[in-house]
């Protein structure tokens, strides 16, 4: 009866910590849904109307294990592997027309979920040069997410509105970039991630 009763208990405590962080993703995503009809909004009212708009996402990637032997290309720590997925779950209901990732195990596994999820390659890029990848994102016009690090994510969200901004802080990994473009006008917006690590 007592294993019964543990395995019910654990089933309840799933159960809550499942409606929880799909309560945190869904009122997440509300805010990102308001911020983008304000930014059509913007965009319609705005002299560039007949042109592409279009979002991209920019995340750092998600925590690494620092146990691991190869430190020149950590891996995903167990709380990396779950923020990831939380990643995916925010950007469910998101139009991605692309994933871009730099050559790096912990970028690509914090890409992957949301590119399997999307049934999307994750496309490579040069995360030393992050000015000629920024015409780029310019140039193709498509909805994406850009995974990248703590001293190329900020500065590439930075680029693409044409503001300084700074590396991020190396222990910080909640920050997700969104920039709206329309034409030749560009809104940032960021939002930090509700996500917990499950121990």
């Amino acid at each position: 009866m007592k294993d019964g009763e543990d395995s019910n208990s654990l089933l309840k405590n799933s159960l809550s910590s499942y409606i929880l962080d799909n309560y945190k993703v869904n009122k997440m995503f509300r805010r990102v849904l308001i911020m983008c009809f304000v930014a059509l909004a913007w965009c319609s009212d705005s002299d560039a109307q007949n042109d592409e708009i279009f979002t991209i996402y920019l995340v750092r990637h998600s925590e690494k294990d620092y146990t691991f032997e190869n430190t020149s290309d950590l891996p995903l720590s167990t709380c990396g592997k779950q923020r990831s997925i939380a990643l995916s779950s925010f950007l469910d209901d998101v139009h991605l027309d692309a994933v871009y990732s730099t050559d790096y195990t912990r970028a690509k596994n914090t890409a992957i979920p949301t590119a399997e999820t999307k049934d999307i390659e994750v496309t490579l890029y040069n995360g030393k040069d992050i000015e000629s990848f920024s015409h780029l994102l310019l140039d193709t016009q498509q909805d994406a997410l850009v995974v990248g690090h703590s001293n190329t994510t900020g500065v590439l969200a930075g680029l693409l509105v044409n503001q300084e901004i700074g590396d991020i802080d190396l222990d910080i990994y909640d920050r997700i970039y969104q920039v709206v473009i329309c034409g030749e006008t560009r809104q940032l917006h960021l939002f930090h991630s509700s996500f917990e690590c499950v121990k």
